[in-house]
Formats: C-alpha cells, structure tokens, sequence
C-alpha cells in the first residue's frame, strides 16, 4: 500500500476519545491510518504528555501545543478560541513537511488567517457553524460571565467564518452544514462523523430503563437533563438514567425526591455502553442544531429503540432509525409506547448502519477528496 503524508491539526488532545470533537478526530486518524496515511499529528493540549502511544500506533509523528492564556486575547478581534491556539513552533513543523493539512474545526486556523499557508492543500472538517453554536450556548448558560463570553466569540465568529473562503474544501458534519457552506463559499462536502463503532450489538427483545448520556460541563446537555427529569415525573412507572462522568450535585438536585430517575457517574466508554445495552430506550435530546449528535450514534450501535429530537440529525438514514419527538407531550406518549414493546428491529439498522455510518467507507471520501485537489 502506497504510503500517503497528510498533516491533522486537532483543537484538543485526541486521547482518550471522550467526548464529541475528539471522538471524530481520533476514529478519523484511526481510520486513515488503515488506508495508509501518514498522519503527522499537531495537538493543543492543557496536559502535553511524555508519551501517548495508541496516538504514536496511529501516527508518524505528534506535536504538541500548549494552548496561550494570555488574558489580552479576549480583546483580539479574532475569536478567543482561535486567538488562544496561536502557537509559533506549529508553523515551522508545517513547513518541515510537505503535506496537504487537515484542520479540525475553525478554532485552529489561526495560521490560515494569517495568510501563512499559501501554496499548501488545505481541507476544513467544520465541527460546527461556530456562531450559531455560540449563540445557543450564550442563550442556554446560566452563569451571567460566561454568557458574556459566549456571546462576544458568537459576534467574533459571525465575521472570522470568512476564513473558510481560504479553504480548497470543506468537510461538514451535517447536511444542513454541507448546503450552508455550498451557498456561501461553494466548496463543501458532507462526510458523516466520525465513531470507533466496528459492530452493530443485536439487543433484541427488552431492556429496564430509559438512558440519557452527555456531558453535563456543557449548557445545552445540562438543560436537557432538566427538561427530561420533569418528563419522566409524568412517567412514575418507568426508570430515567442520566449517566455523566460530570454534573452528579446538579443532577441530584434535580432529581431529589424523584423515585424514578437516578444518577450514575460514568467510568469510561465500555461502562457506557454496559448501559446502553441494559437500557431499553435511549434518548437523546438537544436544545441545538449542531450535525449527528455521537450519542445517538452510539445509541444506535449498542442500545435498543432510540428517541430523538430534531436537533440530533438532519441525516435521513440516521433519523430513520430512530423515533423523532419535539415535546413533552410527544416524548411521554412514545416512551409508553415503547416501554413494554420488545425491539425487533436489528436486521435493518445493521444494514443501514453500514451503508451509511462506516469509519472505513468515510475515509475512502476523505481519501477521494485528497486524490482529487
């Protein structure tokens, strides 16, 4: 196999694969790896490690990054979240390579910006429209600061998003993403994220409760959790697990004198998908539009039935294999009418799954898309 150079430039340090945006960059090099890519890897990080060695398997090389927390940053007119991955030492490890680069989300094209690449392939996987995500999280926080904050890099990104005219392709997360950026800037493609899934669990028949999962660091999964803790006060007869590796005082605040909703502190991926396959619903919820959501892809590859809103996807084989609700009223009908149904219905999503969701499949599009600039 024809070894192939092709530089990633990851926001955040990509092991352990724990949460959304990091999840897709990892299964991504993983998947890459296999087709013969030689990756090198430029990582910010809070942590630099002495070693990362299921990054060093999949790679030729990692740099690392130190992320600036130079305060006067905050009142750049670049959005914080690019301004603050600005490191110099990343340019002159560029350049020491010929390479087309991949950059992972907006929040790493500092350089770009800057004017410094010319001459290279460059290729934008968006893991968002930045200020529509900033704009809900502004919207969803509670803490009066960090609205602020949100809100500021939501007014900064509406102008910085300019940058991806620089781009000789784009790489969307979503459908509604692939034809926003086609009309503005011409030069998208949807590749579907990202997951580390290789099999599809046959969970046929019935499982013992309904399971959200998510980071509760977040404002969005913290108002989920909210809305789905007074949905199930109306469903006294059937269990609400919200499982989280964060969020237990916030979630047993709102859950206190509550005999059918529980807490449980996640350990790592495996334990979660232990609780996917004992769940017989999994529900996954979102108060914003922002790609497929991992955990329903997750859901779909290790759980039962799974619920959805329309916030979770736009993509039609992803939603087909799920239950879409928009409301409380709608959400407490489905869940009686799934709760005492057995799920029988693997065949198909194997099937779909496969054809639609295969980290091998989507790389061979990167691959395509490489070949063709």
């Amino acid at each position: 196999m024809q070894e192939k150079s092709l530089h990633i430039i990851s926001m955040d340090h990509p092991f352990p694969p724990d949460f959304g945006g990091v999840i897709d960059v990892f299964f991504k090099i993983r998947a890459l790896h296999k087709l013969g890519y030689k990756i090198y890897l430029h990582a910010y990080a809070e942590k630099i490690p002495e070693s990362c060695p299921e990054l060093e398997a999949i790679t030729g090389h990692v740099f690392y990054y130190r992320f600036s927390s130079n305060p006067l940053l905050f009142f750049s007119r670049m959005p914080f979240s690019v301004a603050s991955r600005n490191d110099a030492a990343l340019y002159k490890n560029l350049k020491s390579v010929e390479a087309p680069i991949l950059f992972e989300s907006l929040k790493t094209t500092y350089l770009v910006k800057k004017g410094k690449l010319d001459g290279f392939t460059k290729i934008l996987r968006l893991h968002n429209i930045e200020q529509d995500y900033f704009k809900g999280i502004s919207k969803t926080e509670k803490s009066i600061l960090k609205k602020i904050a949100f809100w500021f890099e939501y007014r900064k990104y509406k102008m910085y998003e300019q940058t991806i005219s620089s781009f000789d392709k784009v790489l969307a997360l979503s459908i509604f993403e692939e034809q926003y950026i086609t009309e503005k800037f011409g030069n998208a493609s949807y590749v579907p994220v990202f997951h580390g899934n290789d099999t599809v669990r046959d969970l046929s028949g019935k499982g013992t409760f309904a399971l959200y999962h998510g980071d509760l660091n977040t404002a969005d999964n913290r108002e989920s959790v909210r809305f789905l803790a007074n949905v199930f006060k109306d469903i006294p007869d059937f269990k609400l697990v919200i499982a989280s590796g964060s969020g237990e005082d916030y979630v047993n605040k709102i859950i206190a004198g509550q005999s059918n909703a529980e807490y449980v502190r996640l350990k790592d991926f495996p334990h979660l998908k232990s609780l996917m396959a004992d769940a017989h619903i999994n529900i996954c919820w979102s108060f914003q539009q922002s790609g497929t959501k991992l955990k329903a892809v997750n859901a779909l590859f290790n759980g039962r039935f799974c619920i959805i809103n329309d916030n979770i996807t736009d993509d039609p084989n992803v939603s087909s294999l799920c239950i879409t609700t928009n409301n409380k009223e709608q959400l407490i009908e489905t869940v009686n009418l799934l709760k005492d149904q057995p799920f029988e219905d693997f065949e198909r999503r194997e099937y779909l799954l496969k054809s639609c969701l295969d980290d091998g499949a989507n790389a061979l599009l990167i691959d395509k898309i490489l070949r063709n600039q």
